[in-house]
């Protein structure tokens, strides 16, 4: 049965198989499909931005999928209707990704006001793949009123999660000190909310060192808003202990923005920053399309020519 053509209405109207033919449609880096699904968006978009926008990172291991899972179950069964955004890292050598929180969040997948998309990073630093912003529009269109984005990994350019979010939550292994050195300072300034996981049995006691010195850290660090520190809290899945505190958290954090006039600046910042983004990687992308960029990348590659003159010679 041939699927019904994508429509801004059929969108709205909460499609399962359309939204996930249209993310397909945003995230293909044909020209054809570009073009249409910057007519979809362009449509819909009156329709975005009503959506809870909320970014989770942390390192591997610290249990962001589990984390996830049961904060999306709490949600929908509060009533709420929520997308997961899934970035996997990408083989820089295949551009594959194994695509597996799917399969990790399996309960929260048979949930019908749940929708989960595992998405390649492809070449894009930051944590996030070039069209999460798209398809977070496409989600809120969707009637999704909360939208999380749940990042690569921490490392150095983990930061970008930040341009697309109205609240950046950071998980932490229980790991004191040692943990805390393990941690880029530049994620930790842009952290909202900050979670310590696992505390419950033996690692209780290492969880509350954990905070207690991320407590300490982040209060020596300049306060990402004016009014507001990050919080740290503790959290357990198994004992279902952290959730719903980090959920109340996260709530209070965007009203107060909301209040104090900041959420509507935030997001229009988020907006310039997606143009200058798309911009760079626009260029980009026709630079490698021009007829001297095999050449030139070769004579560089030989040592025959400086990257900087192959640069300007391209520009």
């Amino acid at each position: 049965m041939t699927p019904a053509p994508l429509t801004p209405d059929l969108i709205r109207s909460g499609d399962r198989g359309a939204l996930a033919r249209a993310i397909t449609l945003a995230e293909s880096t044909r020209p054809d499909h570009r073009q249409q699904a910057e007519a979809l968006l362009a449509e819909l978009l009156p329709h975005t931005g009503g959506s809870i926008r909320v970014g989770i990172s942390g390192p591997p291991g610290v249990g962001k999928s589990t984390f996830i899972e049961s904060l999306g179950l709490m949600l929908v069964a509060r009533g709420h209707k929520v997308a997961v955004l899934a970035v996997d890292p990408s083989s820089r050598r295949s551009g594959g990704s194994i695509l597996g929180d799917k399969t990790r969040m399996e309960s929260l997948g048979r949930e019908p006001d749940a929708f989960i998309r595992p998405t390649p990073a492809g070449v894009t630093m930051g944590g996030v793949a070039r069209r999460t912003r798209d398809v977070v529009l496409l989600c809120e269109a969707a009637g999704f009123d909360v939208v999380i984005v749940e990042t690569v990994g921490v490392g150095q350019s983990e930061t970008a999660v930040s341009k697309l979010t109205d609240c950046f939550v950071l998980l932490i292994n229980p790991g004191g000190g040692d943990d805390l050195q393990g941690i880029k300072r530049g994620i930790m300034e842009l952290a909202d909310v900050v979670v310590v996981t696992k505390a419950d049995g033996d690692l209780l006691g290492p969880a509350r060192i954990t905070a207690a010195d991320y407590g300490a850290a982040l209060h020596l660090m300049r306060p990402k808003w004016p009014d507001a520190f990050p919080c740290v809290l503790l959290a357990s899945i198994p004992l279902q202990t952290g959730v719903p505190e980090m959920w109340d958290a996260v709530t209070r954090f965007v009203a107060d923005r909301r209040t104090a006039g900041q959420l509507d600046s935030l997001r229009s910042d988020q907006a310039k920053a997606a143009l200058w983004d798309e911009l760079v990687a626009s260029s980009v992308d026709k630079l490698r399309t021009n007829d001297k960029f095999a050449e030139l990348e070769t004579r560089v590659a030989n040592g025959e020519l400086l990257p900087a003159t192959a640069a300007r010679a391209l520009s």
